[in-house]
């Protein structure tokens, strides 16, 4: 519920401070004033993120107007266009490439040619992999501590909250988010066995999405809890308020079409540069830049202890980044291509897609039964942490094999969940495919 923010001035200087953070990337995009690919980097970074937190607050501000689940699922989408909108500047030039040479890379290329191919989906496989192994555990590790603490004081949350010291309980509607993310995961365990993603994926994947909107629409109305900047724009009278996050939603769109592109490019000119992995930085870097907001809200929802918002929303996101956003590459390769072939995968990429499908296998087999506790939490973010050192450590085909050994730790994590949560999967299903809206809310 909204409620009257107790010091807007602050709010308002918040807000223009993260405006301000955005106007030396429009400054240099608009001028091509010449600067190494390092500061680039940097500039055009902050610019998204800057992007980023403009339209979280948008999209919070707006599930004041829409359903309470089409609100979620529009939060979590608006959430990650920046992300979306560097990984079809990948795929775009990666469909430039293979338009001109019927392939990834030019023929006689260097060996450290760069590989948009590569790019686009490893800036895909990064940002899901954070959202889960970072974002989830944060959530709930950071909500369980705080109602530990709270509970040393003498607190009673348990007619309040739906977390205590052990576990974040979710509520019964968030069924139809995991059941669609596991239609999603179950079908993204193929993926890593094919020569590429191709259109019929895209059908598959964006079907998938489709229908998960249309059930998700009919959730009923429900006031927001609303924060921060959110929390100022949503107290403005219906009319402002629309027109606010109206105009916030195209100010930052503008800003992301003006500087994704060249933040891309300087990600990878700065590797080259420096000798760094230009395909762990567009991996690891990029997606922390664009899911900085949205992992931000969710742990000051979880500091609140409304886990329950937090965690959802977070869920609801994997959702559309492993449905729409894996869909959509293979259409704008295709375009781009001007052809109807898949975006090519290689072993890197198919290794890197098996790590990003068992993790979500692992992920979904934890919430399968409403909840994700402390221990669990905990464990989703040690593998994820073992994952990025490997990556970080090794190098060639021991870290391809460092990524199959990782996912086949995944899998293996989820069997032995699923055999001891396997009494929730089908009522799980039943709510989240077909039981009413006014069941699942009551």
């Amino acid at each position: 519920m909204t409620e009257r923010s107790a010091s807007p001035r602050n709010q308002i200087v918040i807000m223009a401070a993260v405006t301000a953070i955005a106007l030396p990337g429009v400054i240099l995009r608009l001028t091509s004033t010449h600067v190494s690919s390092a500061l680039a980097a940097v500039i055009f970074g902050l610019a998204v993120v800057s992007a980023a937190f403009m339209l979280a607050w948008a999209a919070e501000a707006i599930q004041l107007d829409i359903s309470a689940g089409l609100a979620l699922a529009v939060l979590a989408l608006i959430a990650v266009l920046p992300e979306y909108a560097v990984d079809f500047v990948f795929t775009n030039k990666a469909g430039n490439t293979y338009a001109k040479y019927n392939a990834c890379v030019a023929p006689n290329a260097p060996k450290d040619f760069t590989n948009n191919c590569h790019l686009a989906l490893a800036n895909m496989t990064g940002g899901n992999q954070l959202l889960v192994g970072v974002g989830w555990s944060m959530v709930v590790l950071l909500a369980v501590g705080r109602a530990k603490t709270l509970k040393r004081k003498g607190v009673d949350l348990s007619a309040e909250h739906d977390v205590d010291e052990h576990q974040v309980n979710l509520e019964r509607s968030h069924a139809i988010d995991i059941s669609f993310l596991i239609l999603a995961a179950v079908y993204g365990l193929t993926l890593p066995l094919r020569s590429s993603l191709s259109l019929i994926d895209a059908v598959v994947l964006v079907s998938i999405f489709v229908a998960y909107l249309i059930r998700i629409a009919g959730s009923p109305a429900e006031e927001p809890h609303l924060v921060g900047p959110a929390l100022l724009i949503g107290n403005l009278a219906q009319r402002k308020r629309r027109i606010t996050v109206a105009i916030m939603f195209l100010v930052a769109a503008g800003i992301i079409l003006l500087v994704a592109e060249h933040f891309a490019e300087a990600l990878v000119d700065t590797g080259t540069e420096f000798g760094i992995s230009e395909f762990l930085l567009v991996k690891w870097l990029a997606p922390l830049a664009s899911e900085a907001p949205e992992l931000l809200v969710a742990g000051l929802f979880a500091w609140r202890l409304n886990a329950n918002s937090a965690l959802g929303a977070l869920i609801s996101s994997k959702v559309n980044q492993w449905t729409l956003l894996v869909g959509t590459l293979p259409i704008v390769f295709a375009i781009s291509s001007k052809s109807l072939h898949g975006l090519p995968l290689d072993s890197l990429q198919r290794s890197e897609l098996f790590v990003t499908a068992a993790q979500s296998v692992f992920a979904v087999a934890i919430v399968a039964d409403r909840s994700m506790s402390k221990r669990e939490a905990q464990g989703l973010l040690s593998i994820f942490i073992v994952q990025f050192v490997m990556q970080g450590v090794l190098k060639g085909d021991v870290e391809e094999i460092s990524r199959v050994v990782v996912g086949v730790l995944y899998l293996v994590g989820a069997a032995v969940i699923i055999a001891r949560k396997r009494a929730y999967v089908r009522p799980l299903l039943t709510d989240g495919l077909r039981v009413p809206h006014d069941q699942l809310h009551a």
